[in-house]
């Protein structure tokens, strides 16, 4: 196989997905935003999934998969979003097609399953995702969804999310289209004097999904402010405070891969602008108030929110310190969904004074990962749509401490013997605000330093080879080397020239656990 880059082994197609960081101003190596390449198992979803990790959290709707029962089993409660009211998004529903639906069409099967469900939960909103084998077949969702809503009086909502369209950020535009749907015009145009009692400052936050109750804990800080937060699309959402969206005075996008198409189309639409910012980290929170507060342009805003963070770091300053201490030189491995997350996870780090060693996302674009390269040191491994051999080739490589990402990764990190921190849809603990990144903070240092790895790195070992270490340590003899040991064994020669690629693979190798974790 000829080698590209000599980063890790893998496919030969895969080569250009995988560099290094670029000094500034030099144009990024990395093959990106491309449909992922077939066969090679990434890590990337498809559009359906893109579509309802982005909607699943509106909690009053009813979400229909249109296909097969596996789709809607893949992705049920696939966000972790918490609910403050009604949980009907929690319910995952299916037409359940089967082999005489692809045959003769399953549009009555639609209709028929959109009226039970209507007649059951009463819900403001229904979204029918497509998935592929509707796309293939033909059936024509707008048209029963169409019907549907005339006979029901209520929004029933084709998602065109067929997965074969394209990659996970084609369904956070597919997520987007619905929404819009859902937003009304305000009845009145805004009147002038904001910040005043006659018209309250009013934001939206866009691409904040509620996981473990993030939002709860970025609100209130708004609210401390003189600021009504109307939505948070689409965490904690309803149908009603979607069609609200309209009469903010701004938006701010955290999840910029997923929100910023809706953003950019509601500054075309209702004149509303948008800043991107994140909630993560003490540096980005007080990035986010602080740039609110200059937008509406109020003196009094800004002292508050500096009061806010003087007095919320004071707090949370004593135990950031110490797990500092704790996990200070210490290499992390980060590896999301989208760009957005993956950047603020490496402000995050330096908090806490560890190391970004491998960085990678699913959706990112070559603006994204020119932003990356800039914000880390030399020698970082930059991946795009990584798949787990390259993954756990570069853990290995890199010499990570710690991986955070999803739960699709947990594993490749477990045997390994990588510490793991999930920052996705899973977790259960808030990382959002200032008690969220001491939360992060305790969990990362729980993990690192838990005494686990220890066993598991025995375990790693044959205990052969753990007595000939130790007979070696004590004769002060030099350790002898994986190759050395091959050499003595008679079947040798036989074996050497089948040994498996990657390192971490290698029968009596210990390279997977030669980093100190």
């Amino acid at each position: 196989m000829k080698e590209l880059t000599g980063i890790v082994d893998t496919l030969e197609e895969r080569q250009p997905y995988i560099t290094r960081k670029q000094e500034k101003e030099q144009v990024i190596p990395l093959a990106c935003d491309n449909t992922s390449l077939a066969g090679a198992i990434s890590q990337r979803a498809c559009v359906y999934s893109g579509a309802r990790v982005v909607l699943n959290p509106v909690t009053d709707a009813v979400h229909l998969v249109h296909g097969p029962i596996g789709c809607a089993g893949y992705t049920w409660d696939i966000r972790g979003a918490k609910s403050s009211g009604v949980e009907t998004n929690r319910s995952s529903f299916s037409t359940d097609m089967k082999e005489v639906d692809v045959v003769f069409g399953g549009e009555k099967k639609l209709s028929n399953a959109i009226d039970e469900l209507v007649g059951i939960y009463r819900p403001p909103v229904v979204f029918v995702y497509s998935t592929c084998i509707v796309g293939i077949i033909g059936d024509d969702l707008e048209s029963v969804c169409k019907t549907a809503s005339k006979k029901h009086s209520i929004p029933v909502i084709p998602v065109k999310s067929e997965g074969f369209k394209g990659n996970k950020s084609d369904g956070y535009k597919a997520a987007c289209d619905a929404l819009k749907q859902l937003i009304k015009r305000p009845e009145e145009e805004k009147k002038p004097g904001i910040g005043t009692e006659v018209n309250r400052p009013k934001i939206n936050i866009l691409g904040d999904f509620n996981v473990a109750g993030d939002v709860w804990l970025i609100k209130p800080l708004f609210e401390q402010m003189g600021i009504e937060v109307i939505v948070s699309m689409t965490g904690d959402s309803t149908t009603e405070s979607i069609s609200r969206a309209a009469e903010a005075d701004l938006n701010l996008v955290q999840c910029s891969g997923s929100m910023t198409y809706l953003a950019k189309w509601m500054q075309k639409e209702f004149g509303i602008p948008y800043q991107t910012i994140s909630f993560f980290g003490i540096e980005d929170i007080s990035i986010a108030l602080l740039k609110t507060a200059e937008y509406f342009g109020s003196e009094e805003m800004k002292k508050i929110a500096e009061e806010i963070l003087e007095a919320e770091t004071n707090r949370i300053m004593p135990e950031i310190s110490r797990v500092r201490e704790s996990v200070k030189g210490k290499k992390a491995a980060i590896y999301m969904g989208g760009p957005a997350k993956a950047l603020t996870l490496i402000k995050g780090f330096a908090e806490l004074g560890m190391e970004v060693v491998i960085i990678g996302t699913q959706t990112g674009k070559k603006e994204d990962y020119e932003q990356i390269s800039y914000s880390v040191r030399d020698g970082t491994v930059i991946v795009d749509d990584a798949n787990p051999l390259e993954l756990a080739d570069l853990l290995v490589k890199q010499k990570a401490d710690l991986m955070v990402a999803g739960v699709k990764e947990r594993f490749i990190a477990y045997k390994l013997g990588v510490a793991f921190c999930d920052f996705n849809h899973d977790r259960v603990v808030e990382f959002e605000g200032f008690d969220g990144f001491v939360n992060f903070a305790k969990e990362v240092d729980a993990s690192i330093n838990s005494p686990v790895w220890k066993a598991v790195r025995q375990r790693t070992l044959k205990p052969e080879s753990l007595e000939s270490e130790k007979a070696t340590v004590e004769l002060g003899q030099e350790k002898a080397t994986v190759e050395e040991k091959i050499s003595e064994k008679p079947h040798a020669k036989k074996c050497k020239g089948i040994a498996l690629k990657p390192e971490f693979l290698h029968s009596g190798s210990d390279a997977a656990v030669e980093s100190e974790v």
